[in-house]
């Protein structure tokens, strides 16, 4: 079971600095105790291309003079905390520039790839160069000299390559360096490459030790890359630009795999990875572990070691802050599995595309509806979710719309949107109404059936849409276009044309167990993030549901609800998370104040009655109500994170 109390400690020391002058094994083991950290990931090698021991393959940091891994590995093994390994493998500047052969080319043109050569930060190396076998003797020698629990790898991911070796073994493939798609295919052969060779280096030496493949992203649907790790760990900074909403769409996908535990990996920094003396407040550290729990997932906090080698006390007593706490709730994580309602299909599982906007959108929706989901890549079995979204983009093969035809035919929900029921031309669901082809006015109209928040009237829909006829569905949304797109030689006003009021179109329909959504309303929140979109799928979405949710709760839409299952332990596990983020500078989103919920009233289905209902960790027990098959309780108080045990 992976350890749920992590620290990733950089180490990326410039040649010139110092290095482990005050590296002491007593200060270190006091800042992990004070930190309550039950596992560290500590360095070999880092992206400068410097070794922190004595090495036969590479180069020891020259301005360090005893083994800083092996003492700390040391240090660690006295008071049982894990030590897993990290080496750079992408990045290794001193090798870059002692081997122009290893490079990577990232552009055809000699004179792009100068000027990235040129520019002031790390360089990746080509993995189908001799690079690989130097790295792999690299990942060996740590592995025969200090056996070690896990082996991080870091900065790889598949990259399109223009270096000499690649475009002569493409052309040997029968491969075209011209074809986009060909490019890609060589890359991602590359990339399995590494991984079998990196992967083969570690279990030449031991058949136990962890390994993960860094890529700061989780490729969905891509099991080359994901079955190459024993585990997953989800970098999101929300700090750096990532936001708070990033870490549980990841989640959402990862715990879906069912076989692959995974750690969230946050930062203790302000904004992100390399900042010294960067500090968020621990309000914020206690909401991301708790985050990253109630989602699933263990817990990874990102520090940098200054390079003299002693450990920030602040820091240790910062993160210590939030992992106290998560120590004190792990007798109700340990093997808790999170309850899902709905599945979302990716639309990067579908496209590739990892900036997949439809994904954010569905995300952001559901978070803020406080639903219980997952998202799923095609070749998951989605049969045992209530509901099943598809947003927004085409290209379902064949095999995929049957098997939804099956989950329909057989009671499962669906909400699909844009493009995604379409198949050569036609839905290949039966919404009640017939697919008509893409609209050719943007922006459109929405005109709700059901009144909202600012009442019926017109609502501007910032995205594609497309055009149907109903049958025998019930409308639940019609469309207006402009009356006309905005061009240079035919425009209105500053942004678009108004809308043309002499007709309307049905734009949202439902029949039985399905229901469809005339615009790419997914990609739309999360570029525009209207209200009025999330209005228009809650009403769509409540339409289907009906009651049918197994965990409601009267909580504001910036908190998170989830539900996890202990099976053994005879438990189910509510989680209610809530904290106030405010957007600092240009684009930091942080937390400070605490802004505690009062009163929240919980309704959850289960089996049979429970036998009691408590606040965990305090043991305070809540009094409830069973009817219809739900329990019905109110907390008292969250203050960021209250857990609540229903036990059988």
């Amino acid at each position: 079971m992976l350890r749920k109390r992590q620290v990733h400690l950089d180490f990326h020391t410039n040649g010139t600095l110092p290095v482990g002058k005050n590296f002491s094994k007593e200060q270190f083991q006091q800042a992990l105790k004070a930190g309550h950290i039950d596992s560290i990931t500590v360095f070999s090698k880092c992206h400068h291309g410097w070794s922190y021991h004595p090495t036969e393959i590479g180069d020891m940091h020259p301005c360090l003079d005893f083994d800083l891994l092996g003492a700390q590995l040391e240090a660690c093994k006295e008071i049982g905390v894990n030590a897993p390994v990290y080496i750079s493998a992408g990045l290794d500047e001193k090798e870059y520039e002692k081997h122009p052969e290893w490079r990577w080319w990232h552009s055809p043109a000699k004179a792009d790839q100068e000027k990235y050569e040129k520019e002031v930060h790390f360089h990746n190396l080509c993995f189908n160069t001799e690079y690989l076998d130097f790295l792999c003797r690299q990942i060996e020698e740590v592995m025969q000299k200090y056996n070690p629990c896990g082996i991080f790898l870091d900065i790889i991911s598949p990259k399109i390559c223009y270096c000499k070796k690649c475009v002569e073994d493409m052309e040997k493939l029968g491969m075209d360096i011209c074809s986009e798609d060909n490019r890609k295919k060589f890359s991602e052969i590359v990339f399995n490459k590494y991984t079998q060779a990196t992967n083969a280096a570690v279990r030449k030496y031991s058949d136990t030790a962890t390994i993960f493949h860094n890529s700061g992203h989780i490729f969905k649907g891509n099991y080359d890359f994901i079955d190459s790790n024993t585990h997953l760990e989800l970098e999101s900074l929300p700090t750096g630009g990532w936001g708070y909403d990033h870490f549980p769409l990841s989640a959402a996908y990862v715990r879906s795999l069912g076989n692959k535990e995974f750690l969230g990996m946050t930062g203790k920094f302000h904004q992100s990875w390399g900042e010294f003396g960067g500090f968020k407040h621990p309000n914020a550290l206690i909401y991301e572990t708790a985050l990253s729990v109630a989602n699933g997932a263990g817990c990874s906090i990102g520090d940098q070691m200054h390079s003299l080698g002693e450990m920030n006390m602040s820091t240790y007593n910062l993160i210590g802050k939030a992992y106290s706490l998560i120590e004190e709730k792990e007798p109700w994580l340990n093997g808790a599995i999170n309850v899902a309602d709905i599945a979302v299909l990716s639309e990067e599982a579908v496209t590739g595309n990892r900036d997949a906007y439809a994904d954010i959108g569905a995300n952001r929706m559901l978070l803020e509806n406080n639903c219980l989901y997952n998202f799923i890549d095609t070749s998951m079995d989605f049969s045992k979710y209530k509901l099943l979204i598809l947003p927004d983009v085409a290209g379902l093969d064949d095999d995929m719309t049957e098997k939804i035809r099956s989950y329909v035919r057989n009671g499962g929900k669906v909400i699909a949107s844009g493009e995604a029921p379409v198949k050569d031309g036609k839905f290949f669901l039966d919404f009640g109404a017939e697919y008509k082809g893409r609209n050719e006015f943007s922006p459109t109209y929405y005109i709700p059936c059901k009144e909202t928040v600012n009442g019926k009237t017109e609502y501007v829909m910032r995205c594609d849409s497309h055009l149907i006829d109903v049958t025998d569905g019930k409308v639940l949304a019609y469309m207006q276009n402009p009356y006309f797109n905005r061009t240079a030689e035919h425009f209105c006003s500053h942004m678009h044309a108004p809308n043309n009021p002499e007709k309307s179109f049905p734009a949202a329909v439902v029949k039985n167990n399905v229901a469809y959504i005339s615009w790419n309303i997914f990609t739309a929140y999360a570029t525009h993030g209207h209200l009025f979109f999330k209005e228009l799928f809650t009403h769509i979405f409540d339409e289907l549901m009906c009651g049918e949710l197994t965990v409601s709760a009267d909580i504001p839409d910036k908190a998170v609800v989830t539900l996890a299952r202990q099976e053994k332990e005879h438990r189910s596990i509510l989680h209610l998370l809530y904290a106030h983020t405010t957007v600092r500078g240009r684009n930091t989103e942080v937390i400070e104040d605490t802004v505690p919920l009062y009163n929240v009233r919980c309704s959850v289905r289960c089996s049979s009655k429970p036998s009691e209902i408590l606040l965990v960790p305090t043991g305070e027990k809540l009094d409830f109500e069973f009817r219809g098959g739900r329990a019905v309780f109110t907390v008292p108080k969250v203050d960021i994170h209250q857990m609540i045990e229903i036990r059988d």
